[in-house]
This record gives structure tokens, sequence and C-alpha cells, in this order.
């Protein structure tokens, strides 16, 4: 068996190459679902005051979704204005979207939203926000969020951010990005090279693997203080964490006593546990949804494949079959759907497969794909692929049917990581 794909950390030689200078994430969307819902959202009245243009925003986000089908508006409509929605009805328009920004005095801004349902005739939701300046997209987002649950009925995941690592020149950067890949921000920079960038489920926290010290070390980063704690720092490689649901505790992969195997520790550093003993390789832990189980990559049965055992460790069940080589295991938040990189004919592409059916799915149609993550509602994954040779990030709807593509200007991305909902 080939190991080098089984371990990012013995992988890194071409994985990235020159690109240019940070930048915004570019987002090209392509493919929409089988039913999209005419929704009209007209532009806020008075939002020229804030500084981002909420309904741009909001429209941005709802095309980008594939679920929506927009319908032209003409001018600014505030949510006490009467509506006529006869003629919403007429122009196809089954959802119309109205609001309005107001400047409070204490520097915020008052957003205020409606979702009206032009069948009923009546109002779906609403509600007002003071957002300070600087929150005026994440507001937007929300508003996004909002109307994607209430018309979709499932929690929209505008608002969340997406982390993954760059490479400009000799640096490598971990970048934090809204899920629209605006508001980008550096996390870490580092000469050596970042990868298995993890988010805890807070939010607030990212571990990683960095090779600043020559090899690779777990580390854990608070987001908001900048603090970093070494979680694994043992003889040969540490790699693989992967957060327990509660945020008490990480899986990694280390080969401390030989082979890659699978521990636990707490998410200080202490208390290290391990919980495989084989003569194969263990690694790629991914705790499910509610704690009790944890999924990994094993090549004890000759090749590639995936396997699930107990939190706790003890023996573990053989969870894919097609295929000869399956690797990087990701389940969906409500803990139904196996997202994993599949290598068929010589490609590598993303797969999904329904666990209790034991149906696969191809989701990808390209042919470089690594680090599959879902969205916190589970309706999207987003992957690493490669792009006119250079690395790129890709998102689709777990249908297949959507599908989203986003690129720095001139550069390489990967490791993608997708955020949980923020409180």
């Amino acid at each position: 068996m080939k190991i080098i794909p089984l371990f990012k950390v013995l992988s890194l030689t071409g994985l990235f190459v020159m690109s240019a200078a940070h930048a915004q994430l570019r987002v090209e969307v392509s493919g929409v679902g089988s039913n999209q819902l005419p929704i009209a959202v007209a532009a806020f009245a008075d939002e020229g005051i804030a500084p981002q243009q909420i309904t741009a925003i909001i429209r941005d986000d709802l095309a980008r979704s594939g679920y929506f089908k927009l319908i032209e508006v003409g001018g600014a409509i505030s949510e006490t204005t009467a509506i006529n929605f006869g003629d919403w009805k007429s122009r196809g328009a089954e959802a119309l979207v109205v609001g309005s920004v107001q400047r409070l005095s204490d520097g915020r801004f008052d957003v205020r939203y409606k979702l009206l349902d032009t069948i009923k005739s009546s109002t779906l939701s609403g509600f007002a926000l003071a957002t300070p300046p600087a929150n005026a997209r994440l507001t937007a987002h929300r508003i996004a969020d909002d109307i994607y649950e209430k018309l979709i009925g499932v929690r929209g995941a505008f608002a969340t951010r997406v982390a993954y690592v760059t490479k400009a020149g000799n640096e490598y950067r971990l970048e934090i990005a809204d899920a629209d890949g605006e508001g980008v921000q550096v996390a870490l920079r580092s000469n050596e090279p970042i990868i298995s960038p993890a988010w805890s489920p807070d939010g607030t926290k990212v571990a990683y693997v960095s090779f600043e010290a020559k090899k690779p070390v777990v580390y854990v980063q608070n987001l908001i203080t900048r603090e970093r704690t070494v979680i694994a720092n043992y003889k040969g490689s540490n790699s693989a964490p992967a957060w327990s649901p509660d945020g008490s505790k990480l899986a990694v992969s280390l080969s401390r006593d030989g082979l890659t195997q699978i521990y636990q520790v707490n998410a200080n550093g202490s208390g290290l546990q391990r919980l495989t003993t084989t003569s194969g390789i263990d690694t790629e832990p991914q705790f499910s949804a509610d704690g009790q189980f944890i999924y990994f990559l094993s090549d004890r049965s000759g090749g590639p494949q995936i396997y699930r055992m107990s939190a706790a460790g003890g023996e573990a069940k053989r969870v894919t079959f097609g295929g000869s080589y399956n690797i990087t295991p990701r389940i969906s938040p409500d803990g139904k759907t196996l997202a994993y990189i599949s290598r068929r004919e010589g490609k590598f592409q993303l797969y999904s497969l329904d666990l209790a059916s034991g149906q696969e799915q191809r989701l990808s149609d390209t042919v470089k794909d690594e680090s599959p993550s879902f969205s916190p509602n589970g309706r999207y994954i987003m992957y690493a692929t490669e792009s006119g040779r250079r690395g790129s990030l890709a998102v689709v709807s777990v249908d297949g049917k959507v599908k989203q593509k986003l690129t720095v200007q001139a550069g390489d991305i990967r490791e993608p990581t997708w955020g949980p909902f923020m409180k």
C-alpha cells in the first residue's frame, strides 16, 4: 500500500505552488437545486447610510445557495410599506423581502427586515437588529439565514466561517473568512507548512498541525486571544486533530509508539490515551456528532478503508466497501452521511455514503480532491481540489446539484474546514 496519500504530513512536496499576496476569495456558482423558490429581495430603505449594502449581500447569499430564483425588483421598499400581494404574485414572486436601515444615536445601525409570503398574503418572519458598523455584513448574513430557514426548512449557514491554508512565496498562512469568502483574517503565518485545521465546536479555537519545529506538532489556537497551546509534540508524527462534540477532547494520530495509531487527549494537552492497537496504520479520526463513535482510516484490511469504533476505543467495524481506496472520512452533522475521498480509475474524487442504505454517490467532477468538510447545517460539503494546476476550494450540495468554486486571483489554497454555527 502507498503510504503517502494516507498522511498529509508525508505528502507536502508539491502541495502548494507560488501564490500572490493575500486576497479575497472569488466565488463562482454553477447548477441549481431541484426546486428553486422565486423570491424578490427589495432594496432596504435608506441602506445607503450603512457601510455595506445589506440587500446585495442577502441576494448573493440566496443566489449562491442554488435554491432561490431571484425576481427583479424596482426601488426600495420599507418594512412599513403597504404591500400589494397580488402584484408580486403576478410577477412570479412567492416570497418578498423588505426592510430599512436607520442610524442610531450611538453610531450603530438599526436594520429592520420582514419576510412576506405573497401566496398567502402573510408575514412569515421579521426582526430588527442594532448592529455596529463593523457587523453590517454579519447582520445581512443573519437575515439570509432566517430567510433560508423559513423557506427551505433548514437552518442557514451564511453567517458561519471557514478556515483554510494558503501560501504566498515562502509563507504559509492559516486564514479565516466568512462563508462567502469575504472578511479574510490571517490567524497564523509561518515559513513552514500548516495543515489539517479543525474548528472547535464553539468556533473560538482552531486546532492544526504546524511544521515550525521542523516536525509535525499539533497546536490549538484561540482565535480571540491568539494564545496557542501545544496539544501533541511526541516522538515521530503528530497529526490529524479532530474535536469531540463537547470540545473537551481531541482525537489525534501519533506514531510515538511505532506505527501511526489513534489517541485521545484533553483539549489542554493532558490525559493522553491510546485508542487503537493494530499492526496497521490508523489515522484521520473524526468524532460522530453525538460523540459516541470515531470514524477513522485504516489499512488493516490490506488497503485504506474507513472504519468506525466506539469513542472509547475497542473493536472497529468497516464502513466503506465500494472501491479499494477510501480516505479522509467526514461525518455529517445529523450522523446519517459519510463524506470521503475515493480513488477510482486513478481519480481522487469526493463521494458520499448513506450509512443506513449503503448507497454511494459521487459528488465531484474534478480528479484531485481532498479534505472534505460539511457545512454545519449538513446541506453542503466544502473540499480542496485542483483547477488549472493550482489548488482551489469547491463547495457542492449533498445532492450534487449545486456547485461552487472558490479561488484566489493568483494563488494556491487548500485544507478547508467549515466552522460551526455561531451563537
